[in-house]
């Protein structure tokens, strides 16, 4: 089981480490070289570690709204299933803010964290107004014996991989894109909650509820292709993230799903929603006859992605 260390400055490693240092917001598939890049230290007897800070330096300081690509949860599970063996969220204030990035080397990275390998983007920042870099890195690397090992940004279509350009996929629904640069589809996941029971009665598509969760990056309003984990089980499925303004006033955000071929109730469950396709935005309709009549052709829509998909 991956050890969590949080909420503490008072922490001592008894092993010699090998860590990444990252944001690690959404983990795409630039962290998931660092990752790889430290998994594999092991042969050396060295235990994985993630370094990271919570909340980032853009919250702290303002320039974030806190919304992320994956929530805190989802990124603690992600690492232990690739499998890390500790994780350091490590508490930025004004004051652990201010240390000096020499101070943060051989404070934090040397002595409580025994580092003998370090892997970083080669723009990697840190200590007091980011003036830490990977150049200091490497310096103090060949002062204090650990080895550093950058690396440069990937590429996709030409492009620089990073938060940023993930997030502006997510923003402007495009999933597939989003899930490229991700390694993964971009995922909701929750417990299941009851809705107003509509899917089913009213619209004989029984669909399962999840509220959206509030620290997490919104896609555009509307409807997806979406794929449901539900254990070790996945089932196709199609979701509406938004509102539904044509049937509820009270302007919750959530993401309500119809799975292709279960049976079964889903209350109090917990499931993963992969949006996979952006299918059409979110409107209200004039009448329930009229929004009834776009669900069915919604789901007959994402039945024939699916079938075209399992052909090809």
């Amino acid at each position: 089981m991956m050890e969590i260390i949080a909420n503490t400055l008072d922490f001592q490693l008894h092993m010699d480490t090998a860590v990444a240092m990252g944001k690690f917001d959404g983990l795409h598939v630039g962290h998931r070289e660092l990752l790889r890049r430290i998994l594999i230290q092991r042969d050396r007897g060295l235990a994985p570690c993630v370094f990271t800070f919570e909340p980032s330096p853009a919250v702290l300081f303002g320039l974030s709204d806190g919304k992320e690509l994956m929530s805190r949860r989802e990124k603690r599970r992600a690492f232990e299933d690739m499998g890390v063996e500790v994780l350091i969220e490590f508490p930025l204030t004004g004051e652990t803010a201010a240390m000096s990035p020499e101070l943060f080397i051989q404070e934090i990275l040397v002595e409580r964290l025994r580092c003998a390998y370090v892997a970083a983007g080669e723009d990697v920042s840190f200590g007091s107004r980011g003036a830490g870099d990977a150049r200091l890195l490497r310096q103090m690397g060949a002062q204090c014996g650990y080895e550093v090992e950058t690396i440069e940004k990937i590429r996709i279509h030409g492009r620089e991989v990073s938060s940023t350009y993930v997030r502006k996929c997510v923003e402007s629904g495009r999933m597939e894109e989003a899930a490229l640069l991700l390694g993964a589809p971009y995922t909701v996941e929750g417990g299941v909650v009851h809705g107003a029971g509509k899917g089913a009665a009213v619209f004989g598509m029984p669909t399962a509820n999840l509220p959206f969760p509030k620290d997490r990056l919104l896609p555009p309003f509307g409807v997806y292709i979406s794929r449901v984990l539900l254990g070790d089980q996945s089932y196709a499925a199609i979701s509406n993230v938004g509102c539904k303004p044509t049937v509820a006033d009270e302007g919750r955000v959530g993401v309500e799903t119809y799975l292709y071929d279960f049976v079964g109730d889903l209350y109090g469950r917990r499931i993963s929603v992969q949006l996979l396709a952006f299918h059409r935005p979110e409107r209200r309709f004039a009448s329930v006859t009229a929004l009834k009549r776009q669900l069915w052709a919604d789901r007959e829509a994402g039945r024939l992605y699916w079938e075209k998909s399992h052909n090809s």
